[in-house]
């Protein structure tokens, strides 16, 4: 297909132009005028190569990935490649964000054959969709000792063309290996061993502990990847020994969380320009960066800075979670509130100029900087973040082993640099100046060509962003008063968060979600894409919801989560196994259906789920209550064996255990009008201290439509849900079915809730009745 007609449907000089125009997915339409004769995922191309019993060669990849753009350019764009692809093959790109069912099949594949994967991932099919071979990036010349991406087409087509049949019987008996080997069932819907969930937390943290950086932070070494689940877990742990009154390994707990948490935020991975992180560190000091920024990684980050500042009250981690925020709301957001994906890691080093490279929007000379601060003003901002004339990426080997970042300098706190001493100056006066050449810079830097924006509004990410904004919402109204802002954070009252979350959620709901069917659809991009929503959607979604209602959203945030949840069972649930599949059913492109439990840098669903499910349990009451908690049980069954064999590779399925060990949780009843400041403070006061055993149910009886509505799931609360005489906002603080008496002061409140429940017996409940 050559010339015609553009993504947009105007005229084009381009060469070539392949059936990716017609998609949204700005990673297809990044390989739109390809040479290759690519296809979507879908029947158009499996019926091509059955009708030709060709084989077909699968590219699975993100906009934002550095080696997908170094294959394109060197294969991909190479007509002659292109011409034996196009010859010998029926080519299809996938873009793994937007398809992440298609994406886990054939990684499971390449990660089991080949020992490990990543992206881009190339995988030869047959016809019937069956793996023949597969790998990751291939150069488009045989080098090092390695087979080049001619090589590899030419020796796929001379098996395919020899041993068809060998090659098709290879596939399946492949499959359902790979098919038996992800289900993971658990034929009983308790736990087998009752001392699981209480040992899950320590047995995993005794597990990180052991790969714990203690100089430079982190659970592991060099590459260092910002996995949020790793320190929510540390955090877990903390507060569990700080419970049972075991204080010296409490603090270590904490402070390894905490440590690295500083170390990350001090580190080059830390964008201090613009806010927010990049992907992963490549050396030890969290220094050097793999450039691209993901939503997901930054808004678990923001999370778990939240948890950090409600346990220390250091500003510190505050100030870091509305960086983040901040950058988010900035930069990634698209009009109607939906949040974008990611930045790309590349860009060019001139507008005018077509090649990119990695990092280049990012970096600074010396020089740049004493130009844009002025020779002289910029000695303190120099010292502060290690810019050197030579450039500073010189802290580890690790840190540049190609020498491409020779005179450049990625900016990195480092903590031994006392600058307020060395330069005779007060702290919150370093602290303004910093703000304000940071911001000079942003100014200049804004001039540069920007990386690639991937402008995919995607649910499950989403949903992390959702819970990110709406608890900062109310945990950062705790940072005392005549704090002082600096940029990349504007210092905007935490309140303005939930209009961001909001926003956020009715985007999903308006345009990704059809009240008719109870379904989502994956992604946003200039309308909804063709795939469906996918377990992680659901689940981080509902996650998101959650938090959006217990921070003091409206009610019918619960009522929508209420009603996912009912749609995640139904198309995902394995209810004779236990556990939730990632795809529905119904596609037969799809050739198994797998569990997933692993928490890598996103979450799994099935984690997500679980806690979702024990939330939900304490929520409402009777049939439904019982009924998600089952549930719940019969997932953590599912993988009491995973826990017990590698706890550390599932950290937050580890959580929802030791949430599931706790039958006692605390449910603090709101009962108040919505936003009055009265319930404002009672609710601030509820989520001040780090508590995950806490549920916060906020109830408006006044509102005929709420009442109904918790009439319906809980009539327990409702019934409890009186404010005082004076009609001011009272809270009711519960633990295992006994309340205190209520109180309306916000202050006596938190006090109450930094303390062990050991206060009288006021009120005893059960579902439907209460008694003095």
């Amino acid at each position: 297909m050559a010339g015609g007609i553009d993504v947009d449907g105007g005229s084009t000089s381009h060469k070539h132009t392949n059936r990716l125009a017609k998609e949204h997915s700005p990673y297809l339409l990044q390989h739109a005028h390809n040479p290759v004769d690519w296809y979507p995922w879908g029947e158009e191309a499996f019926a091509k190569a059955r009708e030709e019993d060709k084989p077909i060669f699968l590219s699975v990849g993100y906009s934002t990935c550095h080696w997908c753009h170094v294959m394109e350019v060197e294969s991909f764009e190479n007509e002659e490649i292109a011409k034996l692809q196009n010859e010998w093959f029926v080519n299809i790109k996938v873009d793994r964000e937007e398809r992440p069912d298609v994406d886990k099949v054939y990684m499971t594949y390449v990660q089991a054959s080949q020992g490990g994967g990543g992206w881009p991932m190339s995988v030869f099919l047959t016809p019937e969709l069956k793996p023949i071979v597969g790998g990751t990036y291939f150069p488009p010349d045989d080098k090092y000792g390695r087979p080049g991406f001619k090589t590899v087409l030419k020796r796929v087509r001379e098996v395919w063309e020899s041993k068809k049949d060998v090659l098709r019987e290879s596939g399946k008996q492949v499959v359902q290996q790979l098919a038996e080997a992800t289900a993971a069932v658990a034929p009983s819907t308790e736990l087998t061993e009752s001392s699981v969930p209480a040992q899950a937390v320590t047995l995993c943290a005794n597990q990180l502990s052991k790969g714990f950086d203690s100089k430079l932070g982190g659970f592991g070494g060099a590459p260092k990847f910002p996995r949020p689940v790793e320190v929510a877990l540390m955090m877990r742990n903390y507060k569990r020994l700080e419970q049972q009154g075991k204080e010296q390994y409490a603090t270590k707990a904490l402070e390894m969380a905490l440590f690295s948490l500083q170390c990350m935020a001090n580190g080059g991975m830390h964008d201090h320009v613009g806010g927010g992180f990049h992907r992963y560190s490549v050396d030890e000091y969290w220094h050097v960066p793999h450039f691209e920024k993901m939503l997901y990684d930054n808004a678990q980050l923001v999370n778990v800075y939240l948890d950090a500042f409600a346990v220390s009250k250091d500003l510190t981690y505050s100030y870091v979670a509305r960086d983040v925020l901040d950058y988010l709301i900035r930069d990634m957001t698209h009009p109607e509130g939906g949040i974008y994906s990611a930045e790309d890691a590349d860009s060019a080093e001139t507008t005018s100029s077509t090649k990119k490279k990695e990092g280049l929007f990012y970096i600074w000379t010396l020089q740049e900087i004493e130009e844009v601060l002025g020779k002289e003003q910029a000695q303190m901002f120099i010292a502060y973040y290690y810019v050197k004339a030579e450039g500073n990426c010189d802290l580890s080997r690790m840190s540049d082993p190609h020498g491409e970042f020779g005179g450049k300098n990625v900016l990195i706190k480092r903590s031994n640099v006392d600058i307020a001493t060395k330069f005779g100056k007060m702290p919150e006066d370093v602290s303004q100046y910093l703000g304000q050449c940071r911001a000079k810079l942003h100014a200049y830097r804004s001039q540069r060509p920007h990386p690639h924006l991937d402008d995919k509004v995607i649910v499950a990410w989403n949903g992390l962003a959702i819970s990110a904004f709406a608890r900062a919402s109310r945990i950062l109204l705790n940072e005392p008063s005549g704090v002082r802002y600096e940029f990349p954070v504007t210092g905007c009252h935490p309140k303005e968060y939930l209009v961001v979350a909001e926003r956020a959620a009715h985007f999903i709901k308006s345009k990704l979600y059809n009240e008719k069917t109870k379904r989502l659809t994956r992604s946003y991009r200039n309308g909804p894409s063709k795939a469906p929503g996918f377990l992680d959607d659901y689940a981080f979604l509902i996650a998101g919801l959650l938090d959006l209602f217990e921070c003091g959203g409206d009610y019918k945030w619960l009522q929508w989560a209420l009603e996912l949840q009912s749609s995640q069972d139904e198309q995902f649930l394995d209810k004779e196994g236990g556990a939730y599949y990632i795809t529905p059913e119904g596609d037969p492109s799809i050739l198994f259906r797998m569990k997933e439990d692993y928490d890598g840098a996103e979450p799994s669903g099935n984690s997500v789920a679980a806690i979702n499910l024990l939330r939900l349990s304490s929520l409402v009451t009777g049939d439904l209550a019982e009924s998600v908690h089952t549930t719940a049980e019969h997932l953590l069954a599912v993988y009491e064996q995973r826990v017990k064999e590698v706890a550390m590779a599932v950290p937050l399925l580890c959580c929802a255990f030791d949430s599931f060990s706790v039958a006692a949780k605390r449910q603090i009843i709101i009962a108040g009008v919505r936003n009055s400041p009265d319930t404002d403070a009672l609710m601030t006061a509820c989520h001040a201290p780090f508590d995950p055993d806490r549920n916060v149910i906020l109830i408006d009886e006044s509102n005929p439509e709420e009442r109904d509505f918790w009439q319906s799931v809980n009539s327990t609360a409702l019934a409890m849900a009186r404010k005082a005489q004076d009609g001011r906002a009272l809270a009711y603080v519960c633990q295992n079915f006994t309340c205190q008496a209520p109180t309306g002061d916000h202050v006596a409140l938190e006090q109450l809730l930094r303390q062990t429940f050991t206060g009288p017996k006021i009120y005893s409940f059960k579902a439907g009745l209460v008694s003095k």
